[in-house]
């Protein structure tokens, strides 16, 4: 099948605060809603944080303390994966007898994939199997953190800036029959002859914290800088003794030059993030809190609601004639779902990047529901639903074969582009279910939904 490795061949047109043109498998639906989500129109909502390497799990605040970086593993500096204990033994004095040695156990870090190991930068070794690494030391972490303390100062002023105002302006808007109908005349009188206002007092620094004013240095640009080695152009360079771009770049705060100079850094924490539609703020995706699982509390992805057109074959495709194109729809519903295609419109705004004309089946398309059982069961009986042999190809299970024919348009040496409307029905079970008469079980009502989808074919054959 053409479009099975393939999924950005054929798009579907996600309208949200911007279109957005994104293959099936990569859109959310919203069963609220009934419309089709890309991660470009829904909220990310951070549900915990996790080592991937230990599987440690930790709330925001704690992970933000410790800078999103797990406390116990470690990357290796010069490939980037994650780096294990080895256990040694060395040759120690007796505390008793400082003339005798023996045998004890040492700890170092060593990466399983290039061989490096923490001994390489002269690391020394622990004899507890966690934790206490050596870790150099940041020479401007007094600078860095004396420019953080002067903008948080700075943000809080803003802040307190701002609140004063908000409260002038409602103070001001405040109708005179309202204030003294609740007796706020006099609070206000006695908060202008010197008491500070409440609301305000809340706006000031914390009890017992120091209110002086932090004022820092401004970096001064310096003239001279150090002049290069002398032998800087006559020294031959060996590479595996130089650190990569990508090396340095990990390491903002040292960026080494040189590979006696890498050290091991904390292994960086993932999270596990729900996503939220923004029209009705319901859930589309959930996982589960535990990071062991991968499974989802909650997983609305479309291509378990809406059906799913792919490629199958193409024939050669040539300016100005017509060919016809194989294409496959699956049902990934249980109900059995009508389907109906049109072309798009000469003055479709939708319509932007179609270089070919379609002419798609006129009769209505019945998929059957999705039975997974069936594919198993050899005594269950074909339904029979009379399908045209000029329209449809195959059927099998939830999914049919159907034509459609192309003419290309335009003499160029890009793909040729296709697009047209799908129309189909859905029970939305999410919705509340109006009770039937005469007692029957009450059904979902069936609502219509319309899809613009594109497909690329490829280039016309020479």
């Amino acid at each position: 099948m053409a479009s099975l490795l393939q999924p950005d061949r054929v798009v579907y047109l996600v309208r949200g605060e911007k279109k957005i043109r994104s293959p099936l498998s990569q859109l959310y639906f919203c069963r609220y809603c009934s419309e089709l989500r890309s991660l470009e129109c829904v909220s990310h909502e951070v549900d915990s944080h996790y080592c991937p390497s230990c599987l440690e799990n930790m709330p925001s605040a704690e992970a933000k303390l410790k800078k999103n970086r797990c406390a116990n593993c470690f990357d290796c500096p010069c490939c980037m994966h994650t780096l294990s204990t080895r256990a040694t033994n060395i040759p120690a004095p007796l505390p008793d007898d400082p003339t005798k040695t023996a045998m004890k156990k040492a700890y170092y870090l060593a990466c399983g994939f290039c061989r490096w190991t923490s001994r390489d930068v002269g690391m020394a070794d622990k004899s507890v199997a966690s934790g206490g690494w050596q870790e150099p030391e940041n020479p401007h972490t007094q600078r860095i953190n004396k420019l953080i303390e002067y903008y948080q100062q700075l943000a809080h002023r803003e802040k307190q800036e701002r609140d004063r105002k908000k409260l002038a302006r409602r103070r001001q808007c405040m109708p005179l029959a309202f204030s003294e109908k609740y007796g706020l005349g006099t609070r206000l009188q006695r908060q202008r002859s010197g008491a500070p206002i409440s609301s305000l007092a809340g706006l000031s620094l914390k009890e017992g914290e120091d209110q002086k004013e932090i004022s820092i240095e401004p970096a001064q640009a310096l003239d001279e800088v150090e002049p290069l080695p002398e032998d800087c152009y006559t020294r031959p360079i060996s590479l595996p003794e130089v650190t990569t771009l990508r090396q340095r770049l990990l390491q903002p705060d040292f960026q080494p030059a040189g590979a006696s100079q890498l050290h091991p850094r904390h292994k960086h924490l993932l999270m596990k993030r729900s996503l939220r539609c923004r029209k009705c703020e319901h859930n589309l995706s959930k996982p589960e809190f535990n990071p062991t699982s991968i499974k989802f509390k909650i997983q609305l992805v479309a291509v378990s609601y809406i059906p799913e057109v792919r490629i199958m074959s193409i024939p050669n495709l040539r300016y100005m004639k017509e060919s016809q194109v194989l294409l496959t729809l699956t049902n990934p519903v249980e109900n059995i779902t009508h389907v109906t295609l049109s072309a798009c419109e000469e003055e479709d705004p939708d319509d932007i990047n179609s270089t070919a004309k379609v002419l798609v089946p006129t009769k209505e398309l019945v998929l059957a529901g999705k039975d997974a059982a069936a594919e198993y069961d050899e005594l269950a009986e074909p339904q029979d639903f009379q399908d045209d042999p000029d329209v449809v190809a195959f059927r099998k299970s939830n999914k049919i074969g159907f034509f459609i024919k192309v003419i290309p348009q335009k003499e160029e040496d890009a793909d040729v582009m296709v697009s047209l409307k799908i129309r189909h029905d859905f029970r939305n079970l999410a919705a509340p279910i109006r009770p039937s008469e005469e007692g029957a079980e009450p059904t979902a009502e069936a609502i219509w939904l319309t899809h613009h989808v594109e497909l690329r074919l490829g280039p016309l054959a020479p």
